[in-house]
């Protein structure tokens, strides 16, 4: 039983540090300032459920399919980075979710389905290291308990994110429009910054690997 309550502490103290719910809420402000609260809702609660889903389909199958396809999760960073990029260069022109200024409800439905999957599931809370750390903790757990834990752990840390995530609501109406433009522009910034961190890190093991094998 003392195993299987370290097991879980371990799971849930990497889990959430690395999908850090409170890093992911500026971001999620942001790119959600101009909806309603219900809007943010349900932008909150589909990005969670599919980043969950994400993480258990890897964790349960991640390296089968790595193996599979000839794929590193290096790959998997540059790519990150690509997006983050995007995305923050996006929020620092102030661009991002134009379908957000419109009374359509299809345009809001197709933006909030859109940035709920894409970048806040993947690859915001759902990222490289959260998909690398479900993986090796799936390969450690020695039987079915743990298993079980390392399930429910996941499920609480995106709870956890949600609820945060909901709670954001709150601060993002008493920023106003003016303080809401401002916040997007100094998040696009990070992101940038963050995006360059997720690209080289995963880049340099790339060309050292190249390297090392031409030589």
């Amino acid at each position: 039983m003392y195993d299987l309550y370290s097991f879980g502490l371990l799971a849930f103290t990497a889990f959430f540090t690395i999908i850090n719910p409170l890093g992911t809420m500026p971001i999620f402000m942001s790119m959600t300032a101009s909806l309603s609260k219900t809007r943010r809702k349900q932008t909150a609660k589909k990005a969670t459920i599919v980043a969950f889903l994400t993480v258990i389909a890897f964790a349960f199958s991640g390296q089968i399919l790595f193996n599979f396809f000839g794929i590193s999760v290096n790959s998997f960073r540059v790519v990150g980075g690509i997006i983050f990029f995007m995305m923050g260069w996006d929020m620092l022109q102030a661009r991002l979710g134009n379908f957000k200024h419109t009374d359509d409800e299809d345009q809001l439905d197709a933006y909030v389905e859109d940035i709920s999957i894409t970048p806040l599931a993947i690859p915001m809370i759902c990222g490289p290291g959260a998909i690398t750390n479900a993986i090796i903790l799936m390969e450690e757990a020695n039987d079915y308990q743990q298993k079980i834990v390392l399930v429910s752990v996941i499920a609480l840390v995106l709870f956890i994110t949600y609820l945060v995530l909901v709670g954001a609501s709150k601060i993002t109406e008493k920023l106003g429009s003016t303080g809401n433009k401002v916040m997007m522009r100094l998040m696009g910034l990070i992101v940038m910054v963050i995006a360059v961190e997720f690209f080289f890190s995963g880049l340099k093991p790339i060309l050292l690997g190249i390297i090392s094998n031409g030589s």
